[in-house]
């Protein structure tokens, strides 16, 4: 299979980016998009060091290879975060840009790459963003810090399956920040919401409940992302369909937590 990339390149933070185009051919429909990014990287390598090795002197611009985020390649850690022709992650339902493969698209053509787009997420270099505003939201509350004892008996603690499997949907979320770059408002509503739900539910959880979506939603705010207005785009485009109903008990924690104040 041959496919025409349009890939956003940008130096740094500071610069102003723009779009170049590259082919690439011969690729198995069986390769994953990470792995065709990795064969696009080694021909533009050996492009640019066959054009010093020709003519030092060579004017033709080599911008080098694409820098790109990625680590587990399982879907498990969320850094391969990708806009690939306009979704999050790319043309297939539930899963990252790592689990995403070439038979998905067609022979010939053209597919445009580009970094995830919201003000909470500023471009580093190339497709590369930094997503340390989830870090620190995440630093803001989202942990328990009470003494909850040594650990225990997985039937020690009596907690209702409903409610065991709502916190374990909810801790499904990976934090890619595809419910970010998806939402028209750039809103972390969801990625928020599933890090309260999964605690809140749980018995060591209620403990610092009040303190945690309070401060885990002004870091949300202060850290410049938008609001909710319930479109739904963020749970269609989250690779583990994370439900937005976590989102309403996120308001319903937070409402709570302000009457007692």
């Amino acid at each position: 299979m041959d496919f025409k990339l349009k890939v956003w390149r940008q130096k740094d933070a500071k610069s102003k980016g723009h779009f170049e185009t590259y082919e690439v051919k011969n690729i198995s429909p069986d390769t994953s998009f990470l792995e065709m990014m990795d064969i696009l990287n080694e021909q533009l390598i050996k492009e640019g060091i066959e054009a010093v090795a020709l003519n030092k002197g060579c004017h033709e611009k080599k911008s080098g290879p694409v820098a790109f985020d990625h680590d587990c390649r399982e879907g498990i850690c969320g850094m391969c975060s990708l806009y690939i022709n306009g979704r999050a992650h790319g043309p297939d339902d539930e899963i990252t840009t790592c689990q995403l493969h070439m038979r998905k698209f067609k022979d010939g053509e053209t597919i445009t790459i580009e970094p995830w787009r919201s003000k909470g997420f500023p471009v580093v270099k190339d497709l590369v963003v930094d997503r340390g505003a989830f870090d620190k939201i995440l630093q803001a509350g989202g942990f328990i810090s009470v003494n909850t004892g040594a650990p225990q008996d997985a039937n020690a603690i009596p907690i209702p399956k409903k409610a065991a499997d709502e916190s374990m949907d909810a801790a499904a979320c990976v934090g890619c920040g595809a419910c970010v770059a998806t939402c028209k408002n750039g809103s972390a509503m969801l990625f928020v919401a599933a890090r309260v739900s999964s605690l809140a539910l749980l018995p060591q959880g209620k403990v610092e409940a009040a303190a945690r979506v309070k401060s885990m939603i002004a870091k949300m705010d202060e850290l410049g992302f938008g609001s909710c207005t319930n479109t739904r785009a963020c749970e269609m485009e989250c690779p583990k369909r994370v439900k937005i109903s976590h989102i309403a008990r996120l308001n319903r924690e937070f409402l709570s937590a302000k009457l007692k104040d």
